[in-house]
């Protein structure tokens, strides 16, 4: 199964693509779709989708992990980062690619195995499961990886998904 984790936002959009196979994670591709901030909004969020739809016909995904977004102090961010998070979906959905929302418990939990661990336990495990030399930077694409991994350590069997495309053989 490969599977594409997203770190939804509209500066960095953070992207880990994992191939899950017997219990293993390999590592295909990471990293983040960057936007300027003295472009307009609504050309970003254009520049997410078309990079996104892009790194989904290069990898052919059969499932999407995406992080559910959660209101912390600022409204504004969240709004901006659910639009952005909606052409994210958009782009699964345009491309056929089934979509699994986490929170960041679910997240921390799955991959540190406890849902108050620190960010940077989070990278430190996310550098471990994937056997690379360092974490992944910016910040977003190791958050990226861990979607991925959270949905590889979730999903259990491939029986899980019903309808989902699979892969020939896996």
């Amino acid at each position: 199964m490969i599977i594409l984790g997203i770190d939804p936002g509209y500066a960095i959009v953070g992207y880990g693509v994992l191939e899950y196979r017997n219990n293993h994670f390999t590592v295909i591709d990471y990293g983040a779709i960057l936007t300027d901030a003295k472009t307009p909004f609504n050309e970003r969020l254009e520049i997410i989708y078309d990079r996104l739809c892009s790194i989904i016909d290069t990898h052919k995904p059969d499932a999407m992990s995406v992080e559910k977004v959660f209101y912390n102090s600022n409204a504004k961010t969240v709004i901006d980062v659910s639009q952005a998070r909606g052409v994210i979906m958009l782009a699964a959905q345009k491309k056929r690619v089934p979509v699994f929302e986490y929170t960041p418990l679910q997240v921390k939990q799955s991959v540190v195995g406890y849902g108050r661990a620190e960010k940077n336990q989070i990278q430190e495990m996310t550098k471990r499961i994937l056997a690379l030399e360092k974490v992944p930077k910016p910040d977003d694409t190791a958050d990226a990886l861990a979607m991925a991994i959270c949905h590889g350590h979730s999903s259990g069997s491939l029986s899980a998904f019903g309808n989902m495309r699979i892969r020939k053989g896996i």
